[in-house]
């Protein structure tokens, strides 16, 4: 039974995952590179214990991808697992109760970088298919690919992919970078949200200023760009851009009214966050907010003097990073085309405004209908014993409709994480439970894929 073996072996996983947790794989700094790369060998060599052949670390343009298979036979479908085992950098450092990456179990979780996002999900994969190894009971073909760049825009893997097509041959992807509703609520993600991230420059005088002798006589970039942001919204949080909405489709009342559905506690909602009310686009739920419509966020804005103490100038420059998240239809080229023309277009002859695009991915949306995503529902169902519920999520996946396009594949989005769980903050964290139902619904997503796609054949 792989439930026996999970049970035996929980205690090895966990370590095993602290361990992996401890290498600093920050993908956005070079200066951790070596760590990168060490993260990598540490996860090929799980995959060849597990059991998996054909294990190698592909180097790309920028940080490897590790790739693994065990082909049990020819006339068996393939699943090809992908995941990231990058993460984000762990500042603030000083708002971490515990270093960042010295996990620290406490309270049911495992508290590092990379716990939730994605190396604890990765982890319940490589664990699940040990476990099916282990017992002689892996209903599949298996494959895994697993990058080092998505938390940076996943630059290099869409030329990994189209150069091998052939060897990422497969019948459906399986991805758990996403999350539940709740530990007694199953959910299953059928959407996810595209992307656009640009980076705005305005430039002012040629080089700082005494805001003494020239303030009141030249433009302060700081304050144009503050004016020029505040313009990209109306009173209602609809964003200005013109055109951006013209693809977008409006949910229906069926649609909207499934949604309202789901289990939400507003008051919970706030509590969690500290918040004394919310804040979103006029005439929209927050869930419809935060899934099913368009957004527009600075991410991150600087200039001028921010040392200890003061330094009275007007800066040269002030910069900003705005990211839109983009939802089905909406093409990220094209909006970042939008924004930039029309952001050139807020500024006052007495700046000089440069825009560029960081990087992007589009929406995407999966049937109710497949194999894989019934195979999905039914191994909820075992493990937590109710169905789970189909939710459209807030973040994006780029890559997930660069699969479809490239390999012509649909992917199923198994996620095991919370909301709560502090992704990409500091006390990013994973609970136990999550961690250890995974490894457990996993297989049976295996066993549930390989009877249906079975009986799919047979019945064409």
């Amino acid at each position: 039974m792989i439930e026996t073996y999970l049970n035996e072996h929980k205690e090895r996983f966990l370590a095993e995952l602290c361990d992996w947790l401890r290498i600093p794989s920050i993908s956005a700094d070079s200066n951790y590179k070596a760590e990168v790369l060490k993260a990598a060998e540490f996860l090929a060599q799980k995959l060849k214990d597990a059991g998996a052949d054909s294990v190698e670390i592909c180097p790309t343009a920028g940080h490897p991808i590790v790739y693994g298979e065990k082909i049990i036979s020819p006339d068996l479908p393939t699943v090809l697992v992908y995941g990231h085992y990058d993460v984000q950098p762990a500042d603030p450092i000083n708002l971490w109760t515990t270093p960042a990456f010295e996990p620290d179990v406490r309270d049911g979780k495992i508290y590092a970088r990379g716990a939730c996002d994605d190396k604890g999900q990765v982890y319940m994969h490589v664990k699940a298919f040990e476990a099916m190894m282990k017992q002689g009971s892996m209903p599949c073909n298996v494959k895994f690919m697993i990058e080092g760049e998505e938390e940076v825009g996943s630059g290099n893997l869409e030329p990994y992919v189209k150069n091998n097509i052939a060897k990422l041959s497969a019948d459906v992807i399986l991805i758990s970078d996403t999350g539940l509703i709740a530990n007694d609520i199953p959910s299953i993600g059928v959407g996810l949200r595209g992307l656009s991230y640009m980076e705005v420059e305005v430039t002012g005088p040629n080089r700082d200023l005494h805001s003494g002798i020239y303030g009141g006589g030249v433009a302060n970039p700081i304050n144009i760009l503050c004016e020029m942001i505040s313009k990209l919204k109306d009173s209602n949080e609809h964003i200005t851009i013109p055109h951006f909405y013209d693809k977008v489709v409006e949910l229906s009342a069926d649609e909207r009214e499934e949604m309202a559905n789901v289990p939400f506690s507003l008051d919970d909602y706030k509590a969690e966050l500290d918040l004394s009310d919310i804040h979103g686009e006029k005439g929209y739920t927050t869930l419809e907010r935060t899934s099913v419509r368009p957004t527009l966020d600075v991410n991150g804005i600087w200039g001028g003097y921010t040392g200890e103490g003061s330094k009275t100038i007007i800066p040269s420059k002030a910069y900003a990073k705005i990211s839109m998240r983009l939802v089905p239809n909406q093409d990220s080229k094209e909006i970042s085309d939008l924004f930039a023309d029309y952001f050139k277009k807020l500024a006052p002859p007495s700046v000089k405004v440069k825009v560029s695009y960081h990087h992007g991915g589009e929406p995407y949306l999966a049937s109710t209908d497949s194999v894989p995503y019934q195979a999905a529902k039914l191994a909820f169902k075992k493990t937590f014993g109710k169905k789970p519920i189909p939710t459209r999520g807030g973040g994006s996946i780029p890559i997930v409709a660069m699969f479809k396009q490239v390999l012509g594949l649909d992917s199923i989005l198994m996620g095991f994480g919370l909301d709560s769980d502090a992704i990409h903050s500091p006390d990013e964290h994973y609970g136990l439970f999550n961690f250890y139902k995974g490894i457990e619904t996993l297989p049976y997503f295996y066993q549930y894929y390989a009877e249906l796609a079975k009986v799919a054949v047979t019945e064409k």
